[in-house]
C-alpha cells in the first residue's frame, strides 16, 4: 500500500462521501488502508483541501475498527464541535475508546459490527 493509494482513496472518499450540511463539508465513510497511519495522512490531507470540514472517517485492519474524528479549526470554535467528544461516543460502538484534540481525535475498538451504527451515527451529529 503506498502513497499514491492513499492519495487515489482520499479522492475516493471526497467523490462518494463529501456532502454538505448547511456550510459545513462532511465527509463521512470508510476508508480502505491497510495501515492506520494513512488514515491520519488523508484526514490531514482532507482538512488542508477542505474549508469548514468535519470528517469522520472508519477503517479496519486485521479486524480492528479505527475511527478518525477531523473538524476544521474554524467549526471547533463557531460551532462548538470536539472531535474529542464525538470519537468516545462514537466509539461505544466498536466497543472501543479513544480520544484526541478538539479538532483530531481517533478511536480503536474491538467490534468490527459496529462498523455501520459508528456511519449512521456520525452522520446525525451534524443534524441534531
Amino acid at each position: 500500500f503506498e502513497q499514491a493509494q492513499a492519495q487515489a482513496e482520499k479522492q475516493r472518499l471526497v467523490s462518494e462521501n463529501l456532502s454538505k450540511v448547511g456550510n459545513i463539508n462532511t465527509i463521512i465513510g470508510k476508508v480502505n488502508v491497510n495501515n492506520f497511519d494513512y488514515v491520519k495522512q488523508i484526514a490531514f490531507d482532507l482538512r488542508n483541501q477542505q474549508e469548514n470540514l468535519f470528517a469522520v472517517l472508519v477503517g479496519v485492519v486485521n479486524e480492528k475498527p479505527q475511527i478518525t474524528v477531523m473538524i476544521s479549526e474554524n467549526l471547533v470554535t463557531e460551532k462548538g464541535l470536539d472531535a474529542s467528544k464525538i470519537v468516545k461516543e462514537l466509539a461505544k460502538e466498536i466497543k472501543g475508546g479513544g480520544g484526541g484534540q478538539n479538532f483530531y481525535a481517533t478511536a480503536g475498538g474491538s467490534d468490527v459490527n459496529g462498523v455501520e451504527k459508528v456511519l449512521k451515527n456520525a452522520k446525525e451529529i451534524l443534524n441534531s
